[in-house]
């Protein structure tokens, strides 16, 4: 397994709802600008777990959280820690594409004019974001028409470029294509295989062969713990453990 440079660190995580526990004792480190697949059956812990990343999970009411989560070795849960500039850090996409209602152009800079310090520019912003997301040429004439006039696929794009717009460090995905065709599916894979090169990902999904296709590393859960976590390839070609052989080969899940 290839040593590569930790852009989070994950240290017995653990986390609640309640009485209900999620996630129990996660451990593992996350590498700088490659993509991290998380795989397992439904209600195994991977949506909380993302979720605990940039502290989403706290929103509800009882719900709490132990361990560590450090992103460039700085505890995201000390009391330090300014949640604006951390959410700015680690933007989040989730499976459902959800634009607001407003224009093309408002929502990539709905997050910026939000958190900038200064006046954000549209024409210093916009383009790029788009761009980054292959959406440009398609929307650059209609820019102020409403968001929901896109596709869906086109929506999805659009929501990862407007986290993008705030230059994060890290991109958490909770089954970005999840609601997806397969011709929307391709194009965020194809643009998730350009992202690596500056983003460090974090991709929850339900679709083996996708994590198979884009990710450099994939830990498995099961029951809310880690059962194993390793270079993608092994994990698909020589699992460590049989309930992942079990999982991969579609023997439950």
């Amino acid at each position: 397994m290839t040593t590569l440079v930790p852009k989070l660190r994950v240290e017995d995580l653990c986390a609640w709802y309640g009485e209900r526990q999620i996630l129990d004792r996660i451990s593992f480190d996350v590498p700088a600008q490659r993509i991290t697949a998380i795989i397992g059956p439904s209600g195994c812990g991977k949506s909380t777990f993302i979720r605990c990343i940039n502290r989403m999970h706290e929103l509800v009411s009882d719900a709490r959280v132990q361990g560590q989560v450090q992103l460039d070795g700085e505890d995201v849960y000390d009391r330090h820690v300014a949640l604006e500039q951390l959410r700015r850090r680690i933007g989040m996409v989730f499976q459902k594409a959800n634009p607001f209602p407003m224009s093309i152009r408002d929502n990539v800079l709905a997050g910026l004019r939000l958190t900038a310090e200064s006046p954000v520019r549209d024409d210093e912003a916009v383009e790029p974001a788009l761009r980054s997301v292959a959406l440009w040429d398609e929307v650059r004439d209609r820019l102020n028409h409403r968001a929901e006039t896109l596709s869906v696929g086109q929506q999805q794009r659009l929501c990862i470029a407007r986290a993008l717009a705030l230059q994060p460090e890290v991109l958490l995905m909770d089954e970005p294509c999840g609601s997806l065709d397969p011709i929307a599916t391709a194009r965020v894979e194809d643009l998730l295989g350009d992202l690596r090169e500056r983003f460090t990902i974090v991709l929850v999904t339900h679709n083996m062969q996708q994590a198979a296709r884009v990710s450099d590393r994939t830990g498995f859960f099961l029951g809310g713990q880690l059962v194993e976590f390793d270079d993608t390839d092994v994990i698909f070609t020589q699992p460590g453990d049989r309930r992942t052989e079990d999982y991969i080969t579609g023997k439950f899940g």
